[in-house]
């Protein structure tokens, strides 16, 4: 069994730096205390990027979700986005690296000086960590399409943890995950609160009905960077795209499903529950979307470290 996110393995990340509060570390050194608020509460906020040829693309558009989570958690970051977007690509630069990177942004609110929650006891500013690491994807994910399974675990309302803040706390997808994993699954499709296809545990889900793309309303997922790209790729190129609601039982009769997300960009759904999507094979809107998709990376990454 994989999953959307399974890669291939690479020899070169055994000597990554990696970078904790704007100083390198290799990686059997790269450590934070047992007091940091994201250790002892999930008390944080994170990024995922991807560096395309020596590009990190949609860096603007990262840097915009990382502020907004950081505001609402309270959470000062005492650092620009100028001076963020610096300290990744120095990373990136120290270690190297060129293509094919997968970063993972990482900001705690900090030590505490006691284990509780109160954002009050904190001490020092917050910790800032940057993992860079060579990741491709699998790449015969793309042939043999990825498996989904309806988990129990509900994207809830914003009240209670709002879905749409990309937090450290990942409990709700970390259960949905498992889940599926147990049923033999690469990924959880998850529903909302009224039994609407919410999203999937780690990746964003879309299905094409009758040369039509839904996905969903949005209202209890992330606002994904790669499900917005695809999103207004889609209106570019008069291709009818819907955020809607809609129920699993029109996901099996979809003609095609994908998923989404920054690291492996779009992937092929043949699966969902044990019912074949489609004919069980790579579909026409599938081939178009990730064309386009990859142009527009490329387009991006010819602006330049921005």
């Amino acid at each position: 069994m994989g999953s959307t996110h399974t890669f291939q393995q690479d020899p070169r990340n055994a000597d990554i730096q990696i970078n904790i509060n704007g100083e390198l570390f290799h990686r059997d050194q790269a450590v934070i205390s047992v007091f940091d608020s994201g250790f002892i509460l999930g008390d944080g906020i994170w990024e995922g990027l991807r560096q395309h040829h020596g590009v990190i693309p949609f860096l603007n558009k990262h840097m915009k979700r990382l502020w907004e989570g950081a505001k609402a958690l309270d959470l000062d970051l005492q650092i620009s986005q100028d001076e963020l977007r610096q300290r990744l690509y120095a990373t990136l630069d120290a270690n190297g690296m060129e293509d094919h990177v997968h970063i993972r942004l990482m900001v705690s609110r900090g030590i505490k000086a006691t284990p509780y929650q109160d954002p009050a006891v904190t001490i020092g500013g917050p910790t800032i960590v940057i993992i860079p690491e060579y990741k491709n994807p699998d790449p015969t994910l793309n042939d043999r399409g990825v498996n989904l399974y309806t988990v129990y675990v509900r994207r809830g309302y914003a009240d209670v943890q709002d879905p749409r803040i990309n937090s450290h706390s990942k409990l709700n997808c970390i259960f949905g995950c498992i889940q599926a994993a147990k049923a033999g699954a690469d990924e959880a499709l998850m529903l909302d609160p009224h039994g609407h296809v919410a999203t999937c545990n780690s990746t964003h889900f879309f299905i094409v009905r009758d040369g039509e793309v839904w996905t969903s309303s949005g209202d209890y997922c992330l606002d994904g960077i790669t499900r917005r790209n695809v999103i207004d790729l889609c209106k570019a190129n008069d291709i009818p795209v819907y955020e809607k609601n809609f129920s699993v039982m029109q996901a099996y009769g979809a003609d095609e499903a994908f998923v989404t997300g920054t690291f492996a960009g779009l992937t092929p759904v043949f699966d969902i529950d044990g019912r074949t999507i489609g004919d069980g094979k790579r579909g026409p809107m599938v081939d178009r979307l990730q064309v386009l998709y990859k142009d527009m990376i490329a387009a991006e990454c010819g602006r330049g470290r921005v």
